[in-house]
């Protein structure tokens, strides 16, 4: 089991009257953007199993922070392997990534953005599911989104569609790109939820949760006074991450190809 080095750029006068904690007795491990990666969520979860045999806990969540799909090769592997897991791990918290949001829009005819959705990983995740994506440049935007939905399972898309926006932790929220700065978590817009960048990455504001996400690769767990980025690369570093939180305490598993 892999584990990274906590790192913190924070000052001694930026220190909280106490550190951030869980709720009592129970534990949550988030895995960061997987986009694909079957074999290293495979091993990610066999860490986590051996984790828990290790350290027992009454209550255990496990938060996937959204980007299951695209770019990397094997989605529709994931997706199901994910449904499978479900069945047998009732604390889980699938949260929707900017991609499983692109993907369900150009397979609910919101097909001018179906190119986009390629470009960025789309052809990975249709080839994935069996199409043939030659096929996909010699048609229009629409019949190309039509031969996509063909081959995915309604289960799957289904699946896609239940995932939710942010999951409370005691003095953790976790949300797949982060937040708007100085808005209430309850005012958030959904669009911000899934896709903020450089307003919420370069704010110091106080977010009264730390914010765990996803969204934005760093070389490194990205940890700061009021937020902690996961996104390792997965799909291009062959490195994926999860942060586990227990109490007041952090530690990170890492899945390395």
């Amino acid at each position: 089991m892999g584990l990274f080095k906590k790192k913190s750029s924070r000052k001694q006068d930026e220190l909280p009257a106490r550190a951030p904690s869980g709720p009592p007795n129970t534990r949550a491990y988030a895995i960061g953007d997987v986009h694909g990666r079957l074999d290293l969520l495979e091993q990610m979860f066999d860490l986590i199993a051996a984790d828990r045999r290790e350290r027992p806990c009454d209550r255990v969540f496990l938060v996937l922070l959204g980007d299951l799909i695209d770019r990397g090769p094997d989605s529709a592997g994931v997706i199901d392997f994910v449904l499978r897991a479900r069945t047998l791990l009732p604390n889980m918290i699938l949260l929707m990534g900017n991609h499983e949001e692109m993907l369900l829009r150009v397979l609910d005819e919101d097909t001018a953005q179906f190119r986009d959705w390629l470009r960025f990983g789309g052809y990975e995740c249709a080839q994935s599911y069996g199409v043939e994506v030659g096929r996909l440049a010699l048609l229009d935007a629409s019949d190309a989104a039509a031969l996509v939905r063909s081959e995915i399972p309604d289960a799957h898309i289904a699946f896609l569609e239940s995932f939710v926006d942010s999951f409370q932790f005691g003095d953790y929220l976790f949300v797949h790109a982060g937040i708007r700065p100085g808005v209430a978590v309850e005012d958030q817009n959904i669009r911000d939820l899934r896709w903020i960048r450089e307003e919420f990455l370069d704010s110091n504001v106080d977010h009264q949760f730390v914010i765990v996400h996803g969204h934005t690769i760093s070389g490194e767990p990205d940890e700061r006074p009021n937020r902690i980025g996961i996104d390792t690369g997965a799909y291009v570093s062959g490195i994926l991450t999860a942060l586990c939180l227990e109490g007041a305490e952090r530690r990170y598993l890492r899945a390395v190809a």
